[in-house]
């Protein structure tokens, strides 16, 4: 693994000698894997141009999944926690995570081959990811962000128009995309949004979500590959699975969560030599001591309503299957 400095130093040379490389690095951006070539040794890094890349052989009806979530108490302890720190006015949006252990019948390897995602890691008998945000894709010389914020049952009557006319998730989208917003500003010229509030769909191993996202669009010098390393330093931790004002809400989500993130939120992705693209590490599965722990959580705001959050929480922990 690598310091912060030396991912940096790596990163930037890499990146002024048009080498190929793929890494991922954890939530602070304080440890770095960074392999060079086309395909990486020690990881397996899969980029697609859709969360449905993969048809897998396997049958959901039959894949053996549960979850073993923590308590509605247990949750609203830290929820109220973030909700008074919002209201005195240390946050105005806060992404709250919690573990989930679970049992499947598919092994980490499993989960990475037959996953469907734009972006799929696997680092063996470790973790897996199969994440379908995107932080940041740079391409002539123009950077792109994708910010994620807001979920719902594609079952659920009317979803598409409920999820847009909800007013706690749009306040939270709001939010997020003016953060990337003022983030890309710190790297990039003329950062302006591009599409506003699109819907996705993804398919998981018991149903189907709408995920609302948005573009934000900025223009790169031309030399911005001699700088990659420090650019991506910058932008770190993703706003989207952070919250804002950024540093700010990262001591309230440490004292909230019960945990060390670790590698969950942070980001991976690929330098082709010319172009960039990579992804949140959100849908993260971990091993430890021999257990499947699942990580997921979402937003809070002013507007938001424990049981909602909680059931959000619940609902993101899936096979995308």
């Amino acid at each position: 693994m690598l310091t912060k400095s030396e991912a940096i130093s790596k990163i930037n040379d890499l990146g002024a000698a048009g080498k190929p490389f793929s890494f991922y690095c954890n939530f602070l951006g304080e440890e770095w894997c960074v392999e060079t070539g086309s395909q990486p040794n020690k990881f397996q890094l899969e980029i697609s141009e859709s969360n449905s890349n993969n048809q897998s052989t396997i049958d959901s009806r039959r894949l053996f999944f549960k979850k073993k979530p923590i308590s509605i108490t247990d949750f609203k302890s830290a929820y109220n926690y973030v909700i008074h720190q919002i209201n005195i006015g240390n946050s105005f949006l806060t992404n709250l995570t919690f573990e989930t252990p679970i049992e499947t019948d598919l092994s980490l390897e499993e989960i990475f081959q037959h996953s469907s995602a734009k972006y799929r890691l696997l680092v063996p008998d470790q973790f897996v990811v199969f994440t379908p945000e995107t932080f940041v894709k740079i391409k002539n010389d123009c950077i792109y962000s994708y910010p994620m914020k807001g979920t719902i049952d594609a079952d659920q009557p009317n979803a598409k128009e409920k999820i847009l006319k909800d007013v706690k998730e749009k306040a939270e989208h709001v939010t997020i995309v003016d953060l990337i917003r003022n983030d890309l500003s710190r790297v990039a010229e003329n950062v302006e949004v591009t599409k506003f509030r699109f819907i996705d769909e993804l398919a998981t191993n018991d149903k189907k979500l709408l995920q609302v996202s948005s573009e934000v669009k900025g223009e790169m010098s031309t030399d911005w590959n001699e700088n990659l390393g420090s650019i991506l330093s910058q932008l770190l931790p993703a706003g989207s699975i952070s919250g804002a004002p950024k540093s700010a809400t990262i001591k309230i989500i440490q004292q909230a969560e019960n945990y060390n993130r670790g590698f969950y939120t942070g980001i991976c992705g690929h330098f082709d030599g010319e172009s960039l693209d990579s992804g949140v590490m959100i849908r993260f599965i971990k091993k430890e001591n021999n257990q499947l722990v699942f990580c997921s959580g979402g937003g809070i705001t002013s507007f938001s309503n424990a049981e909602k959050e909680y059931q959000e929480m619940i609902d993101k922990v899936y096979l995308a299957i």
